[in-house]
């Protein structure tokens, strides 16, 4: 009996171009001629099947797609729902749509928004206010938000939303323009062909809080190469709270979206018998935030046969805690049971 996926037809059919496909094909094998080291990266929205395959295994040969679902998810959350309904599981539902096997790149944006004739994710959460009020003796409730959420969506697409990160051009920082080249419609002007680095540098600025986080995120998920766990492991979710927790390879990430709920006392199911050390937190003083929570060592406690820690997780906070040395359970010797066995005789 032959099956056939009715959604094969849309991908493998006599409509398919399949001088493309052999196109694609060829431009890989090329690549990787000319320079081994070489990735190649797919821009596609058509999902389709064997794009991340080897060409010797009847794939299109590419190394990762970009995952362009996940700017569209964030910015449709940001820009249609207020920030109480922000639903978790469908952001983490969107982090997790991948295939088996094929490579993803995970991103918040890229030059899709950051191009002229749409606004950047910064430009969405903080508007005219990031021209006006991002120097740090400046206090604006709406720029506070607006820097915990930043943090905070780029840490769970990293950690949870593919095998590799994009950043683009400025967007680690919230550079607050687009791009536009010189072209006719602007009179051929150079004016915003350009990224301002110094708004990250020049020291006064709250756009070094989040280029300073974005670089440590970077630098701590690399050193603890998650992305060589393919899917994060889900450990906790509460919907109602906005909360969740994933862990990737020995790193704990927690989450508190809520705009005005802290929670203490947060139990998160963890695998093993070890100390869990807070290594990053969004609310960290150095990266703007209020520094509410102390990068402690919380040690594992036993509920019912399951390891657990206990979190306090404000509200729009993450924290990442990493694994340590796990504890082997503990076993009476053989002596000692052979004494017990003689005193009970």
């Amino acid at each position: 009996m032959k099956f056939t996926s009715p959604g094969n037809n849309k991908y493998f059919s006599l409509n398919t171009d399949t001088e493309a496909i052999t196109y694609l094909q060829l431009a890989n094998e090329l690549i990787r001629q000319v320079n081994p080291n070489a990735i190649t990266v797919s821009e596609d929205m058509s999902g389709m099947p064997g794009m991340c395959l080897p060409i010797e295994d009847g794939g299109i040969g590419f190394d990762y797609r970009l995952a362009m679902g996940l700017p569209d998810m964030w910015i449709k959350t940001v820009k249609e729902l207020s920030d109480d309904q922000w639903d978790i599981g469908k952001m983490w539902g969107d982090m997790c749509l991948r295939r088996p096997g094929e490579g993803t790149v995970a991103y918040v944006e890229s030059h899709d928004q950051a191009l002229v004739g749409d606004k950047t994710m910064i430009m969405r959460l903080a508007d005219a206010g990031m021209y006006t009020d991002m120097d740090k003796a400046c206090h604006n409730i709406n720029i506070d938000r607006t820097i915990a959420l930043h943090k905070m969506i780029r840490l769970f697409t990293l950690a949870g939303g593919g095998e590799a990160y994009l950043n683009f051009m400025g967007n680690e920082f919230g550079h607050p323009e687009w791009i536009d080249f010189p072209r006719e419609g602007n009179d051929w002007s150079f004016h915003y062909c350009r990224r301002q680095w110094s708004l990250r540098d020049n020291g006064f600025l709250k756009y070094q809080w989040l280029g300073d986080f974005d670089h440590d995120m970077v630098m701590l998920t690399k050193k603890h190469k998650i992305f060589n766990q393919r899917m994060a492991d889900l450990r906790l979710m509460k919907a109602p709270e906005q909360t969740i927790a994933f862990m990737r390879k020995g790193l704990m990430f927690a989450f508190n979206f809520s705009p005005d709920q802290s929670l203490t006392n947060v139990l998160v199911p963890v695998p093993n018998d070890a100390d869990y050390e807070v290594k990053l937190c969004t609310d960290d003083v150095q990266y703007g935030g209020q520094g509410l929570v102390e990068h402690i060592t919380y040690p594992a406690k036993v509920f019912d046969g399951q390891y657990f820690i206990e979190l306090y997780l404000p509200a729009r906070t993450a924290v990442v805690l990493k694994e340590g040395k796990i504890r082997k359970p503990k076993k009476e010797t053989a002596k000692k049971v052979t004494k017990k066995a003689n005193k009970k005789k």
